[in-house]
Order: C-alpha cells, then structure tokens, then sequence
C-alpha cells in the first residue's frame, strides 16, 4: 500500500491491482420478492455477517476480500467477493464446521420455491494475465483491495497493457 499518497483514505491519481495467480470472484446476493413477508427474508438476509467474520477470522480458508452493494426497491444485495480458489470456495460453501452450510439447509427447508426470496451466485474462475482493473482517485477498493494495489506505470497505462501484463513477464522470462 502506497499510504504516503492516500489523503482521507483516498488514493489520488489511477491505481490497478496485480496478482500473478489465478482467483475466483463469487457474486452472491438475494432479492426481496414479498417484502411482508419479513419473517421469510430476515432469516437470509441476516445469515451473511457470521459467514463474513468467520472468513475474515480465517485467511486460510482462502476468502480475499469483497465489497456489499444495496438496492433499497425493490430490496436487493449484492456482494462480489474475492477467493483464492474454486476449491476453497466450495469446501466453505459444504464444510459442516463452516456458517454455511445450515443457512442452506434452512433456506430451502423454509422458503425452497415459494417465490418469497430470491437468491442467486456467479462463480467465475479467473486465470493469471486474463483480467484488467483500474481505480481513479479512489480508496482500495475490490480487487485491489483483495489483491496488491500498485499505482498505473506507463507500461500498465491502457486496459490492453493491463491485460497483457502477465503475457509479456512470460515472454520476458522465455527469453532468459
């Protein structure tokens, strides 16, 4: 993290995020069908904060980082979550020890397909040199948050030079 840059938490100028290896980005949210029917959704809605602590207690089950986003009407969320790998994310998502799997089980037990609450995910495995971000006058923020933030150099100016990054350090590296 470049902090002697940040003023108020924001990073002034344009900012990417690197990684060298493959991640996940798991998008999961829910969608409120019958707002009355609160008893229905509150049980969902609710059940994601032990699922955040206990990731962000244990770094080894391979969570990276994620931002929440928040719809008011009608009531949706949606979170774009950061993973290590598919693996790690799918032994999360059935580890009986894990705060999971039981919201699951209760979800289709009480709402199955009653049309109350919607909920949805999608799962995207992402390999090295196959994405590009970049970040203007913005705190750490999604994959730079959950990768490594680094500023935008003249060889990383354009999303074509972003993308192509990883394919020129291996060409780099082939002609060593």
């Amino acid at each position: 993290m470049n902090t002697s840059q940040q003023v108020n938490g924001v990073f002034p100028g344009r900012y990417t995020a690197i990684t060298d290896d493959a991640f996940v980005v798991f998008l999961i949210g829910m969608r409120v069908n019958k707002f009355l029917h609160f008893r229905k959704w509150l049980p969902v809605a609710s059940a994601m904060a032990p699922m955040m602590r206990a990731l962000a207690e244990n770094p080894q089950k391979g969570y990276l980082g994620s931002e929440s986003f928040f719809r008011f009407w009608p009531t949706t969320s949606i979170m774009v979550t950061y993973w290590r790998s598919f693996d790690d994310l799918e032994h999360f998502a059935k580890n009986q020890d894990d705060p999971h799997l039981e919201p699951w089980r209760q979800f289709n037990k009480n709402i199955g397909s009653d049309g109350t609450v919607g909920i949805w995910h999608e799962t995207y495995i992402i390999e090295p040199g196959n994405y590009e971000c970049v970040y203007g006058n913005m705190p750490e923020f999604g994959l730079a948050k959950a990768m490594t933030h680094v500023p935008v150099s003249q060889e990383i100016m354009t999303a074509r030079q972003r993308i192509r990054r990883k394919r020129r350090q291996e060409q780099a590296a082939a002609a060593d």
